[in-house]
């Protein structure tokens, strides 16, 4: 089913009201009967356009579960995800790869940079899969690292930046397709305090210019930065804070 087809299928926004994810009852479950584990129970969760919302659980509470559901990298048991108003469920694995690379920038713990390439070719890759010619991704990308400050360091590989560098190189790589979402896995879990703080002032940057984020993380602190904050725990989610 195409895209057109699924918004067919009434998987547009609900009540007239815009949403860039729509997550309906969804649950997940590793295995069958009595070795059956419930990773996701009954989720919903829905988040408005340029939202910045913060997922707080501890290991084994299923957020990383749910990440993968958000993401596109994994398909629920039962349920609905929503993403733009498209339900993905309709979406063959094509389909899905290039939803993923144009609606969706990671940004993760691990930074997952190439290592012996430079910062300008790790942040066009996004682009290089999406068939964008040399001359456009090079100017999207350059755009992108000067984004989150590292006008100077586009021929720096990896080994050569600091942690903060790092991470700001992988934001750099998540915003330049122009994402509705940006997922951020524990995105400062690598980071000392100062590159934390760097790292946290530039998702409040992103926010406050319209970005729609969703962080997923461990630490209240991290979390306390987000407008909303839901706590997954045993598979649920509780919504605690609203600034």
């Amino acid at each position: 089913m195409t895209g057109r087809d699924a918004e067919r299928s009434g998987a547009g926004p609900i009540n007239g009201v815009e949403h860039v994810l729509d997550v309906r009852k969804l649950s997940k479950v590793y295995g069958a009967g009595e070795t059956a584990v419930h990773a996701l129970r009954d989720v919903d969760l829905t988040v408005r356009r340029g939202e910045y919302v913060a997922v707080i659980g501890q290991s084994g509470s299923g957020k990383s579960t749910l990440l993968n559901m958000l993401g596109c990298l994994d398909a629920p048991t039962s349920g609905r995800y929503l993403l733009e108003g498209l339900d993905v469920a309709y979406l063959d694995e094509r389909q899905q790869a290039v939803l993923r690379n144009r609606q969706i920038g990671f940004v993760f713990q691990a930074f997952n940079l190439i290592p012996r390439t430079t910062a300008l070719a790790n942040v066009e890759l996004p682009l290089v899969y999406a068939g964008v010619g040399r001359r456009v991704r090079r100017d999207r990308a350059m755009a992108a690292l000067a984004l989150v400050g590292l006008q100077g360091r586009e021929d720096h590989r990896p080994n050569q930046l600091s942690g903060g560098q790092q991470q700001r190189v992988a934001v750099a790589r998540a915003l330049v397709t122009g994402p509705a979402l940006l997922l951020a896995d524990e995105p400062t879990g690598n980071l000392d305090s100062r590159s934390t703080a760097d790292a946290l002032a530039l998702f409040d940057r992103l926010h406050a210019s319209g970005r729609t984020i969703v962080l997923i993380t461990h630490d209240d602190e991290v979390a306390a930065r987000a407008e909303r904050v839901v706590v997954v725990s045993d598979g649920r989610l509780s919504e605690t804070a609203r600034r």
